[in-house]
């Protein structure tokens, strides 16, 4: 049985649940719960949450009180868990803070504070356009993206899939030359019309 791990939320248990359900051979080891090994997973999957916490950066000290409600236990396990995850080239899919925490994690910096990607609407509503990369799988048209925080310069190992059509903020990237990695900015846990991201992602973790 495929063993996936994460670190999801109480607020976001249920969001969640509803698309493992038809994968009940898929278990899931969630972190916050119980002691999760990166070593013991089959794919991970890195969610949304608050900020990453300040020792986990390489940005200007001044720039830190930017960060809100960082988590440091969580960010500790997130960041082992995927560079575990990628030195053993299992399935990644990272959400939100997730995205945020690949890119840091292989390398990357983020913008700590950006305006106007995080109004009430966003957060439940597809309103956001997106622009895409041609070599993207999957293209969402609008998305439900909502966030305080941004990639800023990526990771080496990283490609664009996805920008905000106004403001070109990163929404989407795909681990370069990699079985199967991929990173989003907005929810698709929280909406059906994302059901096809988690379906390609628990496909390639059964055959991982």
């Amino acid at each position: 049985m495929p063993h996936l791990g994460s670190w999801i939320r109480e607020c976001d248990d249920t969001l969640f649940a509803r698309f493992l359900a038809p994968h009940a051979e898929i278990t899931l080891g969630n972190a916050r719960l119980a002691p999760v090994d990166p070593s013991t997973l089959d794919g991970l999957l890195i969610t949304g949450g608050p900020d990453i916490s300040a020792p986990f950066h390489q940005v200007p000290p001044a720039d830190l009180a930017l960060i809100q409600d960082p988590e440091p236990e969580r960010d500790a396990w997130e960041f082992s868990a995927v560079r575990s995850a990628y030195e053993r080239g299992l399935p990644i899919f990272a959400i939100c803070k997730g995205v945020q925490v690949l890119n840091v994690a292989l390398g990357g910096t983020l913008h700590l504070d950006i305006r106007g990607h995080d109004l009430p609407e966003m957060k439940s509503q597809n309103v956001q356009p997106l622009r895409f990369a041609t070599s993207a799988r999957h293209r969402i048209e609008k998305v439900n993206s909502s966030h305080h925080q941004a990639l800023d310069r990526l990771a080496d190992v990283l490609d664009v899939e996805a920008w905000h059509a106004v403001d070109g903020v990163v929404e989407q990237v795909r681990l370069r030359g990699y079985p199967w990695g991929l990173g989003v900015q907005y929810h698709p846990e929280r909406d059906w019309t994302y059901a096809s991201l988690f379906e390609d992602f628990f496909a390639q973790l059964k055959a991982s």
